[in-house]
Order: C-alpha cells, then structure tokens, then sequence
C-alpha cells in the first residue's frame, strides 16, 4: 500500500493511493501515525477501509507529511554513500574523521524540522549562510525492536519515504562537531510524499534517488551504492536501543551536495527542489524566506 496523510478541514485523515486516485477513509480511522503504531493489524483494517471508499483524485487533496506525531527526534545515518564520504575529505573544515567509519554514523534532528511533501522549505539567511539539500530514503519502523540480527532487521520495517535532509553546513561544524544544530532547524526537512509498504518495494538495495534544484540534476546514485544497506543501519542502531513502532530513519544522501561543489551551490529564497526515489514518489518543495530568529 501507498499511505498518504490527507489535510481535512476537521484533522489529517488517512489515504490510500492507488496510481492518481486516493482513497480518504473515514476520520473514526484515525491518522496515520496510529495505524502504524498499530501493527499489521491496523494496517490491514486500513486496507479493508479503502475497498470501500470511492477514490478520488489525487490532485483534488492536499497531502501533509504521512507522520506528525513522532516518538523522539528523526534519527539519521550520515556519511552512508561512500562517493559522498570522499567528495567532502577536506571541505569539513577540520572535521574530516581520520578513516572512513567501520559503523554506521547516528546522529538525530529535531521532528519541528519535518514539512509535508509540497509545503516550502523555510530559510532564513540570518539563521545560516549556508543552506544544503541532501535526497534521502526514510525507513519507519513498524514495531518495537532491540538488538535484532541483520537477518531479521527489515521484517521490522513496515515502510519506505522520501526525505530531504535540507542542512545548514556553517551551523552543523560550528558546534564542537556535533550535527544536531545544523540538522534541527524547524520547518525544514520535506516527508512523503506517502508511505509504501515493504510489500510494495522488492528490491530495497536497487533504487534509485535523485535531488534536482531549480530543474537542474544534482544527485543520482542508488541505494545499491551505501555503505551500510538498510538492514545493517537497523541492526546497529538497535543494538541495546529500542526502536519504537513510528520511528523514523533517514539512511543516508550519495554524492552531489552542494558544499561539495566548485563553486559550491547552496539553496536560496524561491529554488525548487524536487527530491525523487524510484518506486516511493516525488517531493516537490518550493525554499521560502521565513523570519526563524
């Protein structure tokens, strides 16, 4: 299934889309945040739900972001593609690691960043100079786990999305080399535009993810490409750490950033940016000037 949180006049009520229609279930369903908390049960009452609602189209609903009651902050894996880890080697400002990392990199980002799928990315020059895109694939997981095996990680996943990890790179080095401030700002990071279930995504290691900006590609790589595929991120993460139903998980961005470039390419007031990931969806969202101080 592709579930997709639907903006009402009354509340977020779920969808269920199917190509360019959407099945609105009725609100006693609740939001999506609940459905996945509640397991495969809950999923599959949301199935039965939308074989009996009249689609319409897509285009005739406006979708927020499918999550908006998190359990904690976004947790986040950088440095996963390692075409990024070397095109960065010098331009950390002294904060290259010594050698690439044997593990998976942790760190989080505040769940105020999250917008939906075709809302505006905020910017405030005065917050950041520096304000990066970073496409990513978001894994939810689907029900409370600790310490699982690698074999068995992704049976705890009921879900993939699309994320933009929009970064603000002067925030992010200057505080003791910590990520959370430059990663936490509100209104910032683009959801969606739907969950797909894992059902609906064969090939997890084989998809592909795109950034553009203003129309121009800046990213193209694979998930075939990490360092860590899904399985070990989800695997060392919950190494003595639960994971809770409803948790999100952004995986990492490949090459392409733009603190990277030469000249380097930040985003600014009025860019488009469009974040895709084969067989997930689209994002669509416009950089908007926001008073944030």
């Amino acid at each position: 299934m592709k579930l997709a949180s639907v903006r009402t006049g009354t509340g977020r009520r779920i969808g269920v889309v199917d190509g360019d229609t959407i099945a609105v279930l009725p609100a006693e369903l609740g939001e999506l945040d609940e459905a996945i908390r509640g397991g495969a049960d809950a999923l599959e009452a949301v199935r039965a739900a939308a074989r009996q609602v009249v689609a319409v189209p897509l285009a005739e609903v406006r979708l927020d972001a499918p999550l908006r009651r998190f359990n904690r902050d976004i947790l986040c894996t950088g440095w996963n593609y390692w075409d990024h880890f070397e095109e960065s080697r010098g331009k950390r400002e002294g904060q290259d690691p010594a050698e690439p990392p044997k593990h998976p990199t942790f760190f989080t980002k505040g769940p105020d960043t999250v917008v939906g799928p075709y809302d505006d990315i905020a910017y405030d020059p005065q917050i950041s100079a520096k304000w990066d895109y970073e496409a990513e694939v978001a894994l939810v997981i689907g029900a409370d786990c600790r310490s699982v095996s690698e074999a068995d990680a992704l049976s705890y996943v009921a879900a993939f999305c699309v994320a933009n990890d929009v970064s603000q790179r002067d925030l992010q080095r200057a505080h003791g080399g910590q990520w959370l401030k430059g990663k936490s700002i509100d209104a910032t990071m683009p959801l969606g535009p739907w969950l797909t279930t894992v059902d609906e995504v064969p090939d997890p290691a084989n998809l592909r993810i795109q950034c553009e900006v203003n129309g121009v590609l800046l990213q193209d790589a694979s998930t075939g490409q990490m360092a860590f595929p899904f399985a070990r991120i989800i695997a060392e993460l919950s190494w003595g750490m639960t994971l809770r139903a409803g948790d999100v998980v952004l995986t990492g961005t490949p090459s392409g950033i733009g603190n990277a470039r030469d000249p380097q390419v930040f985003l600014k007031d009025g860019d488009l940016v469009v974040t895709r990931v084969e067989a997930l969806g689209e994002l669509r969202n416009r950089v908007r000037l926001t008073k944030l101080h």
